[in-house]
Formats: structure tokens, C-alpha cells, sequence
């Protein structure tokens, strides 16, 4: 089949999560900004993908517009490898990293979407086997830097099912409050976005472990510091990385360097699926704990589920813990008792809702 049509859709939809929104994107974050890939091939079959666009949708959205799409309409398909190995290659001038493999993971997903539908089964039979049929999820908090929204939060997710929560706070008063209204029943790990120094992280490694945090993500900037994050390691408190590296490249560096525990590749920016698959096969070796990064709600999140049902090394589903005005998907599959069932339909597994779409696309 020949790729017809690639479109790129900007979705606002708007989100409450009980805090002030500040902390963890450049600015106010209250609303969801969805990059949508519609693929369509020459026989009327529809891929869907989804390209990371928090903060810079519309530049993500250029980019697959201006240099992706133009390179594969008209283009004979079979298999999404390929292609996107030659989009990289094509695309090194406008760079390795960011919002241009943001634009080949949205084209990549989509291009999976399509090859399985056309193959008539769900993404997890087409790339392996679908081990199983739901997946644990953890509740990943967002930012409120209050220590009563942060006990209230967590109490509300614990109460919910989930066996395990994220924090992304950054200062240790949130971080101890979380603590202490679990009790140590249940696992908590802490994510800071790349906020501490070195010296602060060192210092406060002692107290982590003492609380018996589940993990310690990004803790330093810059992310991709894979020698620095490699020092952290080794003081009973497992380093996660990875939702910030793009292509199996860096991964592989990561692991080289020893820079983390657990690694983290986000299907939304890594490249896809494809380099996906590829940091899967690089871990094979390596044996590090798999803990994928997922706070999005678009194709993304439904990839990888499709992703958690063939790779039984996939230990939780990151959900982002938000209430959006609207879901993209009918009967979206949501943590139920800290467990998301996984789609059976063909490709990703459930079609995305055309009036969602009209209601929040923008223009």
C-alpha cells in the first residue's frame, strides 16, 4: 500500500489537576496540547499517531507538515522501520533530538497503527505476542508545592487502588508529607524534572533511602549528563532517566555510561515505536528495570499499552493523575483499582472520537 496523506491535528483540551499548574512546564500547564498524526494510505486505511506537543505543539506540528510529510506521500509501505531510519537521516540538519524526533515518533506511531489494521490485528500481535490483557499503573502527581494538596492527593490516589505514586515535587517538606500519609504502605518514587544540584542530590540521598523511596528520576541537569547521574548511583536508591533521550542512540550511551537503574523511553519522543523496540532490544542485554514514560493521553498512551501487553519486562503504566474536560477515546481504558486494561482492537485499539476531535482542534 502507498502512504497517501499525512495530517498533523493540535488538540487544547483543558485539564484541572487541584493545584496551581506552575512548576513543571515553562509556564501555567492547564491544558493537554495533543499533536494528532492522521496517516492515510491509498486504500482508505487510517493510522493514528501522536507526536509529543506539550509546549510546543504547533512547532511539532510544523515540523511534520514542513519536512516529515512531504518526504513519504506517495511513498510504497511496509514496514515503519525503515522509514523512519531514513527520516533521521534525511533530517539531521534540523537535528537528532527534540521537536524533529518528536514529528517522526507521531509519523511512526501512525505508521504502526496503519500496518497493523491492515494486517487485521492489535499493534501488540503484529510487533510479538499480547501477554497480557491489562497492566499496574502508578498515579503520577503533578507539581503543587503545598504540602495539604500534596497529603490530600496522595491520600485521594492511594484511596483509588493505585500500588504505586510518583511525586514531582522538589523540596523535601512535599516530599516527607507524602511519605508520611502512606505510612510506607505504599511505594514512592520521586521525580524532580532535572531541579537539584549534584551536592543537593548527594546530600539528600540519605533521607530518600530512609523514607524508602521507590526511585529517584532525572534528579540533575542536564538530562543527558549520563556520567554525572552514573556518580549518583550505588547509595541504595535506584536513578531513573530516559523520558527526555530521543532515539536508541542516546539510550545506548545511557546504558554504556551506567547512567541509570531504570530507564524510561517515552513513546511520543523517542522516535516512535520503532526506536522503541530498538531501546527494548538494547535492555535485553543490559537487564535494566523497564519503567516507560507516558503522561499523555493521545495515540501515545494507547501505544504504550500495546507496548505493556507484548513486553512482559514492562513493570507500570505512568498515569498522569488529571481530570481533562473530555477524553479522546470512547470507553478510554483508565486505571481501575491501580490496573489499565488493555485495547484488543486492531492496530491501537480503539479509534479516536471525531467530535472530541472538532471540539478542541485548533485551527
Amino acid at each position: 500500500m502507498k502512504i497517501a496523506a499525512i495530517e498533523p491535528i493540535v488538540l487544547s483540551i483543558p485539564f484541572t489537576a487541584g493545584g496551581s499548574g506552575e512548576g513543571i512546564m515553562p509556564t501555567v500547564w492547564n491544558t493537554l496540547d495533543i499533536v494528532l498524526v492522521r496517516v492515510e494510505s491509498d486504500d482508505g486505511l487510517i493510522g493514528w499517531g501522536e507526536a509529543f506537543g506539550y509546549f510546543c505543539a504547533d512547532a511539532t506540528a510544523a515540523m511534520i507538515r514542513r519536512s516529515v510529510a512531504p518526504v513519504l506521500i506517495g511513498r510504497e509501505f511496509d514496514s515503519p522501520e525503515p522509514l523512519g531510519e531514513e527520516l533521521q537521516r534525511k533530517m539531521v540538519l534540523q537535528g537528532r533530538y527534540g521537536i524533529s524526533t518528536f514529528a517522526i515518533s507521531g509519523v511512526d506511531i501512525a505508521l504502526w497503527d496503519l500496518k497493523a489494521k491492515a494486517e487485521g490485528v492489535s499493534l501488540a500481535e503484529l510487533i510479538g505476542d499480547r501477554n497480557r490483557d491489562s497492566v499496574p499503573a502508578y498515579a503520577s502527581l503533578v507539581r503543587y508545592g503545598d504540602s495539604d494538596l500534596v497529603a490530600e492527593y496522595t491520600e485521594k490516589a492511594a484511596s483509588q487502588g493505585y500500588p504505586e505514586i510518583k511525586l514531582h515535587e522538589i523540596t523535601l517538606p512535599e516530599i516527607r508529607c507524602s511519605h508520611q500519609v502512606v505510612g510506607g504502605e505504599i511505594p514512592i518514587s520521586v521525580d524532580v524534572n532535572c531541579n537539584w544540584s549534584v551536592e543537593f542530590t548527594q546530600e539528600v540521598l540519605p533521607e530518600l533511602v530512609e523514607l524508602k523511596a521507590s526511585w529517584l528520576e532525572e534528579p540533575v541537569f542536564p538530562p543527558d549528563d549520563f556520567r554525572t547521574l552514573a556518580s549518583l548511583r550505588g547509595n541504595d536508591m535506584p536513578i531513573a532517566a530516559g523520558e527526555n533521550a530521543c532515539t536508541a542512540f542516546q539510550f545506548a550511551e545511557m546504558i554504556r555510561l551506567g547512567g541509570c537503574d531504570l530507564i524510561q523511553p517515552s513513546v511520543t519522543k523517542v522516535g516512535g515505536i520503532s526506536e522503541f523496540l530498538r531501546v527494548l532490544h538494547l535492555n535485553r542485554e543490559a537487564g535494566l528495570r523497564l519503567m516507560p514514560h507516558s503522561p499523555y493521553f493521545g495515540p501515545g498512551y494507547l501505544a504504550t499499552l500495546q507496548l505493556a501487553a507484548m513486553t512482559p519486562s514492562f513493570e507500570l503504566f505512568e498515569f498522569l493523575y488529571i481530570e481533562p474536560d473530555a477524553w479522546l477515546f470512547p470507553n478510554m481504558p483508565l486505571p481501575e483499582q491501580g490496573e489499565v486494561a488493555i485495547p484488543d482492537g486492531t492496530g491501537l485499539g480503539i479509534e479516536p472520537d471525531a467530535d472530541v476531535i472538532a471540539r478542541y482542534r485548533i485551527a
